[in-house]
């Protein structure tokens, strides 16, 4: 008789464990992830769908705007898929022009390309992409030309984003986006420590050569394995960057990466350079960029550099979370606002942060997310100012699940816990949004976001893992 009731106490048990839902199992541990220490003074906000039905697993918080960190970046992504075709190539031509005094120029018409002189692609390395258009140039009298021309119409001069913090925007993830990028704007800058604590760190070396940027050096040596604590600040009332911080002793070639402050001037440089290699053309007088707002006359093209395929730049996008090409695509919707049918009559046509925001805003408020649920200051999710909701960003990854370019977003989407998902991390902030499939075949789309957590990164992130891992 005993024996008979201890089975069926362990068959209770057991139904009683196994035969919770997911729902009832992700409360469980929600519960007790925001009573962790950790999170006491956090926000937090967990949204889950069934992929096939669109039925809501979980939900905690999803209408709270959260600073979403890299996490954005699938709206951007997704956006761009959208507006631009996963075909999308910008361009930029080369050729001769005519100002209004009959002087000859050689003519450069951007667009704003974030891939141009990026190491990721053949065509785009430095070399290779000089050589092309330097061949391309042949035959266009490089000897009438008094010096080089930049188009800058239809696109804004800031390449900074509003709301983005002085100890980013001088590093490599700080790079904002011009009308002409180059080697991602950004260059390594190698240090030399001493052999004691305190000692003055040396700048050992930079890569690239720089042309335009300087840069001095405050950075002090600091313990063994201390790793690395340096930053580059952009000049503010100085004519300098300056590198301050920590690296650790004893090191010989310390490799710090940070963003070019006149990438257009670093480009025309290394261009102006292979045509005097390559064609004796000497000509303007100093390095100066010269850049045009008015009307030209005649121009003629004699070559364009088309960039890799848009699916191939949102592969490293969301890859590597590169700030770069955010900011590239959100000022690219608005200058290519007036082409894009699905969003109507607009008079947007500037290349502005500010501009695209709203025509990325549009575009989803007609798929039916409300716009005060992308609360958007940039298109990388650098800014500390953003605010998104869970719902939106599980509104986006669903409505990308139906589209015919799903299959490039989801092959860029990184791996992080064994799931396909998009990390983000700013200062006390980490979020994951992506896609999983469980091994009882459930598919399920989600967006975890924790703002203002206390103690180490990684505490929190094995903390959101254990709770994600009921997904599985």
């Amino acid at each position: 008789m005993r024996q008979l009731f201890f089975v069926a106490c362990c068959l209770l048990w057991v139904t009683g464990v196994f035969g919770q839902t997911v729902g009832q199992k992700l409360q469980k541990a929600f519960a007790q992830f925001e009573a962790d220490p950790q999170l006491k003074h956090a926000i937090s906000s967990l949204y889950v769908i069934d992929a096939k039905t669109g039925k809501v697993v979980f939900d905690k918080n999803s209408q709270v705007g959260l600073a979403p960190a890299s996490t954005q970046k699938i709206i951007t992504a997704a956006t761009a898929f959208e507006l631009l075709g996963k075909g999308y190539r910008y361009k930029t031509e080369f050729g001769r022009c005519i100002d209004i005094d009959k002087d000859i120029y050689i003519w450069i018409n951007p667009s704003g390309d974030p891939t141009f002189g990026s190491w990721r692609w053949e065509s785009t390395q430095e070399k290779n992409l000089l050589n092309a258009i330097v061949n391309g140039l042949k035959g266009a009298d490089f000897n009438r030309c008094k010096g080089v021309i930049i188009n800058e119409i239809g696109w804004n001069a800031e390449q900074i984003p509003d709301g983005w913090i002085w100890q980013d925007i001088g590093n490599y993830y700080g790079a904002g986006a011009g009308i002409l990028n180059w080697r991602e704007n950004q260059f390594d800058l190698f240090l030399k420590s001493g052999n004691e604590i305190g000692d003055r760190v040396m700048i050992a070396g930079v890569m690239p050569v720089l042309y335009s940027d300087k840069i001095n050096c405050e950075v002090t040596s600091a313990a063994k394995g201390s790793g690395d604590n340096a930053y580059i600040y952009m000049p503010s009332h100085y004519r300098n960057a300056v590198v301050r911080g920590t690296i650790p002793i004893n090191e010989e070639r310390f490799k710090i990466s940070g963003s070019l402050m006149n990438p257009a001037n670093e480009f025309l440089t290394v261009f102006k350079d292979s045509l005097e290699y390559k064609y004796n053309w000497k000509g303007s007088e100093g390095r100066d960029m010269i850049t045009y707002g008015g009307v030209l006359h005649s121009p003629r093209i004699y070559y364009t550099h088309f960039s890799p395929p848009l699916d191939s730049i949102i592969y490293w996008f969301l890859q590597k979370s590169i700030n770069l090409y955010g900011e590239a695509l959100i000022k690219t919707f608005a200058s290519q606002s007036r082409k894009l049918k699905s969003l109507g009559d607009t008079n947007i046509v500037v290349g502005a942060t500010d501009s695209g925001v709203a025509v990325l805003k549009r575009f989803w408020k007609q798929k039916g997310i409300d716009e005060d649920e992308l609360n958007l200051y940039d298109g990388s999710g650098l800014s500390p100012l953003n605010r998104v909701t869970t719902h939106a960003q599980v509104e986006v990854l669903k409505y990308a699940k139906a589209r015919d370019w799903f299959s490039y977003f989801f092959n860029s989407l990184p791996e992080y816990n064994g799931m396909k998902m998009k990390s983000g991390t700013i200062s006390d902030v980490k979020g994951f949004c992506g896609y999983h499939k469980a091994k009882d075949g459930k598919e399920y789309i989600f967006s975890f976001l924790v703002n203002n957590y206390n103690g180490t990164s990684s505490g929190a992130v094995n903390k959101m893992y254990k709770v994600l891992d009921l997904l599985k």
